[in-house]
């Protein structure tokens, strides 16, 4: 491990976050949608002011054109109502003209007093069919411009998708020490120069621990060839129960009235269907024993019915805790948890390991907002 170089990897304690399901992403049973799971405001929005509330330090807001609800304007709606939890909405670069963009998240940015966070995405539009590559230019162009519109004086850009020149006083952020933080997923190597070049926290989906480590270290290198570190972040479903056959039992019946066309036709249905990242997770799925587990506590039957992010942690609190540190260790310094249904989940993980971890947040550790002491929230999570 001595190849990989970690920004924050000197902190104790991890960014630990929850899931927003405002793309229709709730349920009791897997390849099941009951109308009162149904992507709605009220339901997504009870989930983050609970997480709020148990001291989760961050609440990723997904996008998808083909179900749920917008992010921005979901994002937007929320910001005002919440204490101290980060937000970490998803822009899909291309979406939204990028000066528009950037005004945009100055907007929220302010709203939320520096507590957001933003996660690039860099998949085709509804209807488009653009090659990996170009993509991932678009989204370098994204990234570059609202850069030049937080941090300088005027947008100067020529690219090949865009060719600005405008003031950028209408459109400066709260954090004034670069901005919001980007965190970033792709697999592909324009990806992952991406990230290396632009972007503060590389978030993978779960994968054995060998594999996370080559992942880390090729970004690591990556990185260094542009004079920089980045952190790392892992976005993992969990299972924790008190005893382990109760994990294991919970998450048999997840799947339990999964149909096998149901499970393909919910894979196939996003955007990112046929990208790299998500043939790794079905690869796993295949790799996995006949319980579906690809090692100690990592189960891969979640992603028999969604496409993305396909494992779990399942387990014990204790053995969740053990996994949790083991990635630590391995220097992953942010963690992206949901559950089925996630409400439940997220108060089932706030009683049974939150209490046991140091938690922080990046934007403040990174000098993005200042340090404050909020109210001591209705969980126990120790916090920096």
């Amino acid at each position: 491990m001595s190849n990989v170089q970690v920004r924050s990897k000197a902190l104790s304690g991890a960014e630990i976050a929850w899931f927003a399901p405002i793309c229709n992403g709730d349920t009791d049973y897997l390849g099941t949608m009951p109308n009162h799971y149904r992507s709605n405001w009220d339901n997504a929005f009870t989930i983050l002011r609970r997480a709020d509330a148990l001291g989760y330090r961050n609440i990723l807001c997904p996008s998808s054109y083909q179900v749920g609800q917008d992010t921005w304007t979901f994002a937007a709606s929320v910001a005002p109502l919440t204490q101290q939890i980060n937000l970490l909405p998803a822009i899909r670069c291309g979406e939204v003209h990028p000066a528009m963009l950037a005004r945009a998240v100055a907007t929220l940015d302010h709203i939320l007093r520096g507590r957001l966070t933003l996660n690039i995405i860099s998949s085709n539009q509804p209807g488009e069919n653009l090659p990996s590559a170009a993509r991932y230019q678009r989204s370098r162009e994204v990234i570059s411009i609202l850069k030049q519109a937080w941090t300088a004086d005027e947008i100067n850009f020529k690219g090949e998708f865009y060719d600005l020149q405008l003031d950028t006083q209408p459109v400066k952020p709260y954090q004034q020490n670069g901005g919001p933080l980007l965190y970033f997923g792709g697999y592909s190597p324009p990806g992952v120069d991406l990230c290396a070049e632009h972007c503060d926290v590389y978030l993978m989906w779960p994968e054995t621990e060998q594999r996370l480590q080559e992942l880390m270290q090729n970004m690591s290198q990556q990185a260094a060839a542009y004079g920089r570190q980045v952190d790392f972040g892992l976005r993992v479903h969990v299972i924790v129960r008190e005893t382990e056959a109760e994990a294991r039992a919970w998450a048999q019946k997840l799947v339990s009235k999964l149909e096998v066309d149901k499970g393909a036709e919910i894979r196939e249905r996003a955007l990112d269907a046929k990208s790299y990242g998500v043939a790794r997770q079905t690869e796993m799925r295949a790799a996995a024993d006949l319980e579906g587990f690809i090692e100690d506590y990592l189960w891969t039957g979640i992603g028999r019915a969604r496409s993305g992010c396909g494992a779990a942690l399942v387990g014990t609190p204790d053995q969740i805790l053990w996994k949790i540190r083991r990635y630590m260790d391995m220097g992953i310094r942010a963690f992206i948890f949901s559950g089925y249904p996630h409400l439940a989940e997220c108060e089932l993980f706030a009683k049974y390991v939150l209490p046991e971890l140091e938690t922080i947040s990046l934007a403040e550790e990174q000098g993005r907002i200042p340090h404050h002491t909020p109210a001591t929230p209705l969980g126990v999570g120790k916090r920096r």
